[in-house]
């Protein structure tokens, strides 16, 4: 149109003329000209400090010094920043573990038609609410075991763990003790005052022996919603951690065997385990956090 002859003046009508008519910024137009004649050449953005080849080898050096298996890219990311002083971005990272296939194989998760737990379980801060649960292993000489384990709602800390044959009332208080020494100190009465215990409708939780002991200790009763389980999430979560990290990775020949690795992982997982919802922290760097900052 710019190169049209005006009728009248015999004269083109010039790119200042058109836009002006259109009402269109002349910025816009030699940009498009320059991106239609000059095609891009390569990504946009600073260029990394890293190569890909440099970059593949730092991560799987992370992968290969982790003491934990399958961490997402989320934590490789994490532990390079932190470990290896690698910057770079959480996107690129994802990237190249796909490409290199080193993305710990997941399921995809089914689509929510409801959601019937609308609430949180997570406190502002530790030692406010511990949730306990029991899990199922088997050993190689002594049979079936039942693993007990109880955990802090707000730093996922494991507070205690505890394995047994028999799983019954008076072993599924092992590691709701074990958390009360640790953090409360010797047991006794009302020593844990305000704390409250989350627990699903099991019997052994609904007995009257553990009830009679927690509240003894001074713990309330948190019971979960029927058939919402989202309500104990924070043990189950620890459970599925427990499970892909140690029990479906390694034998064990006899319950004794199994209740010093579980005491062994413990010790391993509050201090190394990275969770995203504390700012990629360890349970054990999140309580020290909590215990930096004094109460408002």
């Amino acid at each position: 149109m710019s190169q049209q002859t005006s009728p009248s003046t015999q004269q083109p009508y010039g790119i200042a003329r058109v836009l002006r008519v259109w009402e269109l910024p002349r910025s816009t137009f030699y940009a498009q000209r320059v991106r239609h004649t000059q095609p891009a050449t390569g990504r946009r953005g600073r260029t990394p400090t890293l190569d890909e080849g440099t970059l593949l080898a730092q991560i799987r050096a992370v992968i290969a010094e982790s003491p934990f298996h399958g961490e997402g890219h989320r934590k490789i990311w994490a532990r390079l920043r932190t470990l290896k002083g690698v910057r770079t971005s959480m996107r690129r990272v994802l990237r190249v573990m796909r490409e290199a296939a080193l993305l710990a194989p997941a399921r995809q998760p089914e689509p929510v038609v409801e959601h019937p737990h609308d609430g949180t379980i997570v406190t502002d801060r530790p030692n406010v609410m511990w949730g306990t649960d029991a899990t199922a292993a088997v050993t190689l000489l002594d049979g079936a075991a039942t693993i007990f384990a109880a955990i802090d709602h707000c730093t996922a800390e494991c507070v205690g763990i505890h394995a047994a044959h028999h799983g019954d009332r008076f072993e599924a208080l092992e590691p709701v003790r074990q958390g009360v020494r640790d953090h409360f100190g010797p047991l006794g009465a009302a020593i844990a005052d305000g704390l409250a215990l989350r627990h699903d409708h099991g019997s052994v939780y609904l007995s009257a022996d553990f009830q009679a002991e927690i509240t003894f200790l001074g713990m309330t009763s948190s019971p979960a919603f029927v058939r919402q389980p989202e309500g104990n999430g924070c043990i189950e979560r620890f459970f599925r951690t427990l499970k892909e990290q140690l029990l479906w990775i390694r034998h064990f020949s006899t319950i004794e065997e199994l209740r010093q690795a579980l005491i062994a992982f413990k010790e391993t997982y509050n201090r190394e385990w990275l969770i995203a919802r504390l700012g990629y922290r360890s349970p054990a760097q999140a309580r020290q956090a909590f215990a930096l900052t004094p109460a408002a």
